[in-house]
């Protein structure tokens, strides 16, 4: 269930990014609260992805800032998000392909390890501990996506939609406290986009978190989530629940077009 603190998580405050000439965001401000799931929307071109890609510091905004947990995160490289607490999937999926699902899991577990290039060399007590404690949340991942059966398989060979509950689950592993989920229904049948609904909502109460959701699949995204962002070329117009949001004329005008205008006329 969404969060009663009255401290957002995720704070995103007039964030600008421009790329030459092009204004890819254009003064965006909405925030996500501790245990919501926060759905970001807008047609193509619209900035989600430019959105998720400055929060997890793959891109710097040009101006304004992103708070998480209350302080800023403005120029922090991108390797620290994990550590902060932030974990994403990614349109297109990441894997090691040659590398077993096991092994996929245990790079999205790297970062919550304190033991150096010498202890792990010589495994010692810290490292064996480590290693048994990412095992051990490995396999309750493994159960929860259906991935067992195909735990110790290459993940280059695997289904699509098979391949991404891999991603999700390497980036569970990970222990985020904001979970950053960009097209997850992208590729998938009609089967495996329905019972995603289910799988978000089982994921933020298993493990505590905040969803920041980017997808198309529109049933989806108001059937999961407690708030909607609407994006259209670079600015935010509309915020609110799921019935507030599809009801907004802008948002029905940015989906629709002209088709809208015909029939208000």
């Amino acid at each position: 269930m969404s969060g009663t603190a009255t401290a957002p998580l995720l704070k995103v405050s007039d964030v600008v990014m421009r790329f030459g000439g092009i204004i890819a965001l254009n003064g965006v401000s909405f925030d996500v609260k501790p245990g919501e799931i926060c759905g970001l929307i807008g047609p193509n071109g619209s900035g989600k992805t430019t959105m998720f890609n400055c929060i997890s510091g793959i891109y710097r905004h040009s101006r304004g800032d992103i708070a998480f947990e209350g302080s800023s995160i403005n120029g922090m490289p991108r390797h620290r998000m994990a550590g902060l607490g932030i974990g994403r999937t990614f349109q297109n999926v990441a894997l090691f392909n040659s590398m077993s699902v096991r092994d996929n899991l245990l790079v999205g577990a790297h970062h919550r390890g304190t033991s150096g290039f010498l202890a792990n060399a010589l495994r010692l007590p810290q490292t064996r501990r480590e290693d048994s404690a990412a095992y051990e949340g490995m396999d309750d991942l493994l159960d929860l996506l259906n991935l067992r059966a195909v735990a110790d398989l290459p993940a280059g060979g695997l289904p699509f939609g098979t391949r991404k509950r891999i991603e999700l689950a390497r980036a569970l592993i990970g222990r985020p406290k904001l979970l950053l989920l960009d097209e997850p229904a992208g590729g998938l049948n009609h089967g495996e986009v329905a019972e995603l609904g289910d799988l978000f909502r089982r994921v933020r109460d298993r493990f505590n978190l905040s969803i920041l959701l980017v997808e198309h699949h529109m049933a989806l995204v108001m059937s999961v989530s407690e708030k909607v962002v609407a994006l259209e070329f670079g600015m935010k117009i509309a915020e609110g629940t799921p019935d507030q949001v599809r009801n907004e004329p802008e948002v029905i005008r940015a989906y629709l077009g002209d088709t809208a205008d015909a029939h208000a006329a």
